[in-house]
């Protein structure tokens, strides 16, 4: 059955403690607090700056509707009768005209139209005119307020970009510092996906999300807030109704999102049961195929397949009828600003350029609404992934090694390294190491066997330090390895095992990982012992033939590759945890060969479950339930007849 909410298909989180979340993610950016707060001060001052637009943009419609219109107020009119340059006769036409225009239906056109037989001593007085200089004022002023508005949003997005980009930088700094502090144990008890997820997906989501949410959202509240002060201070009765046809249109998107909300949530469990099904059929593909099994797949599939598909379709229409009621609530507000300011104007209660300042007050009121539902949702992944991250950060670290001074020099070491009465469990109720106790001598080869879960792996983890043991003592040349740093540790010792790892890069950069000293002739001889040599000249290139996941290498090639790798690496102890499980027998044989040269004058251990792999050790330590129930050579255990010889001889049993 397919998990729900799998690797590929997982829902996405929300913030336990949203509040507590974003007062810490802000205190971590105390850093960039002041260019921060200068970003958003800007973001705020440009929304400031576009509320002042239309109310400038109004008193330009005004200036113009009224350079167009003859001069027919009461003031003009009776400056023309009062005026002795003009004529009587002339003022007695133009009394006719006025008495003409009182008793017209169309008066105004009347007047335009018969504007041309006035006398020029009264046409150049009634004549329209354009104050050119107060448009030139006022189109100056509307070009000045929005270039500063541009330039201020961009010098606020240049700002916010650098705050969270230089973030992001500093928080994957402090994740790679912290995944060297942290002990083995928390990648033990943790996916690995999980752990890339936090460095990548939860870092680039905090990222992406601060550049875009926090100014969006104050440049949104800026406009909301201001648009409705602006539309209150230029009409009441114009804002009231703006408020009112937006009101109805907001509360049909509620009604629809309260509607639409489960079925995005079902689509997403939905999703994941589908994503988790289709891995688990594709990475078991072979046994599907070879059960026939793949009618019963493809069942199930459909199955998935239509429950998605019924989620889908309900969620994406709904969500479709956002965008046109958007554009409804938009241009039912201007409809309802055009015919309430139409019969505010009839009664000149207000001027034509109000009207056209409320038609861009209604979208400056619309607009920010959704903006903000975006920028909160925005935030609240911006918590949840903040808080993944810090809980990261926040885990226990290594115990600190600054009072740690003994040192040994890899290239004076005996190579003795002694387990005093080792205890050792992963946490307090459960022992994995009873009491290890165990003596290797310079240059013995010390093989470790036993069932699986016996703990031959913990004793590596624990003689290289990646756990801390419980109680009792490691000795390397009498010196506790509690008194060693653990860099010091590891640089005496060569670590070949099981898990091949292999990165992308020339076979050159893989072979001498963090070893610049190497010479292609150090290389070479390494290469020519564990015998790949041939396999790496076949290749394009050589030495620098490029390794990618692409690649067709074998499993059993990439481990001679990691092989080699330890034999460049020149270190008194050896440690082969199952170097030799991913080859095959010839090859085996051939590495069996190449482990003897490599382990000639040092101290090894080595774990292996093909027990014919370690007949020649010096020590064979038999391991069971963590204590050790057997020790000796090979043909002293197996004249024993004891548990190594059942391990041994079942090797041969069908």
């Amino acid at each position: 059955m397919p998990r729900p909410g799998g690797p590929r298909g997982r829902i996405p989180e929300k913030s336990k403690d949203f509040k507590g979340s974003m007062k810490r993610l802000f205190s971590s950016l105390k850093r960039w607090h002041a260019l921060l707060i200068f970003s958003l001060i800007l973001a705020m001052t440009s929304a400031i700056l576009a509320l002042i637009a239309p109310n400038k943009l109004s008193d330009l419609t005004d200036t113009i509707t009224l350079g167009i219109s003859p001069k027919m107020d009461e003031e003009t009119i009776a400056s023309i009768m009062n005026n002795p340059d003009i004529l009587n006769e002339d003022k007695m036409q133009f009394k006719q005209l006025l008495d003409s225009r009182d008793k017209s239906d169309n008066d105004n056109n009347q007047l335009l139209s018969e504007l041309d037989e006035l006398p020029s001593s009264i046409q150049n007085i009634i004549k329209p005119s354009i104050d050119m200089e107060r448009i030139k004022n006022i189109a100056i002023l509307l070009t000045v307020l929005y270039l500063i508005s541009a330039l201020f949003s961009y010098i606020e997005g240049y700002a916010m970009t650098v705050v969270s980009n230089n973030f992001a930088k500093q928080l994957r700094s402090r994740i790679s510092s912290k995944i060297n502090k942290l002990p083995l144990k928390y990648f033990d008890s943790h996916e690995t996906g999980d752990v890339l997820s936090r460095v990548t997906n939860d870092v680039d989501t905090i990222a992406m999300n601060m550049n875009q949410s926090l100014t969006t959202l104050v440049t949104s509240i800026t406009l909301f807030l201001g648009s409705i002060i602006m539309m209150f201070i230029t009409n009441w009765i114009m804002a009231i109704t703006a408020i009112l046809a937006s009101t109805i249109g907001f509360g049909l998107m509620g009604l629809i999102l309260g509607k639409s909300q489960k079925y995005f949530t079902q689509r997403q469990v939905e999703l994941g049961n589908l994503n988790g099904y289709i891995e688990e059929i594709y990475s078991g593909h072979s046994v599907v195929k070879a059960y026939n099994g793949s009618k019963q797949a493809k069942k199930e599939f459909e199955t998935l397949n239509d429950k998605l598909f019924d989620c889908n379709r309900k969620s994406q229409f709904l969500s479709g009828l956002m965008p046109p009621i958007m554009g409804f609530v938009g241009n039912f507000g201007y409809v309802a600003v055009c015919v309430v300011g139409a019969l505010l104007t009839m009664n000149n209660s207000i001027s034509f350029g109000v009207i056209v300042a409320f038609m861009i007050y209604v979208r400056l009121f619309t607009n920010p609404l959704s903006q903000m539902a975006q920028a909160m949702t925005s935030l609240q992944s911006t918590a949840a992934s903040s808080e993944r991250v810090f809980e990261f950060l926040d885990e226990v670290e290594m115990s600190s090694q600054n009072h740690l001074t003994k040192h040994l020099d890899k290239d004076k070491v005996s190579g003795e390294i002694e387990f005093k009465n080792v205890k050792f469990g992963y946490d307090e109720k459960r022992t994995i190491i009873n009491d290890f106790s165990v003596k290797a001598k310079s240059g013995e080869k010390i093989a470790i066997v036993g069932p699986t879960g016996a703990g031959k792996t913990t004793m590596v983890n624990l003689l290289m330090k990646f756990y801390e043991i419980s109680s009792g003592d490691i000795l390397i040349d009498g010196v506790s390895t509690k008194e060693l740093t653990r860099e010091n540790i590891h640089d005496l010792f060569i670590m070949v095992l099981q898990d091949t790892w292999v990165f992308d890069g020339t076979i050159r950069d893989n072979l001498r990982f963090n070893r610049e000293d190497i010479t292609d002739e150090e290389i070479w001889q390494a290469c020519k012992v564990v015998g790949i040599d041939h396999f790496i000249k076949t290749l394009p290139g050589g030495l620098d033939c490029v390794l990618s996941d692409n690649d067709a290498i074998s499993q059993g090639q990439k481990q001679l590759l990691t092989i080699a790798r330890g034999m460049i690496e020149n270190a008194p102890f050896l440690i082969l945890d199952e170097a030799t499980s991913n080859v095959d027998t010839r090859t085996e044989e051939l590495v069996q060969k190449a482990m003897d040269k490599l382990t000639l004058g040092r101290t090894s251990f080595i774990i292996a479950h093909r027990l014919s792999t370690i007949k020649n050790a010096d020590k064979i330590l038999v391991m069971k339930n963590g204590d050790i129930i057997e020790s000796g050579n090979h043909d002293e255990l197996m004249a024993k007849s004891g548990f190594y010889a059942e391990l041994y001889n079942s090797q041969f049993e069908l």
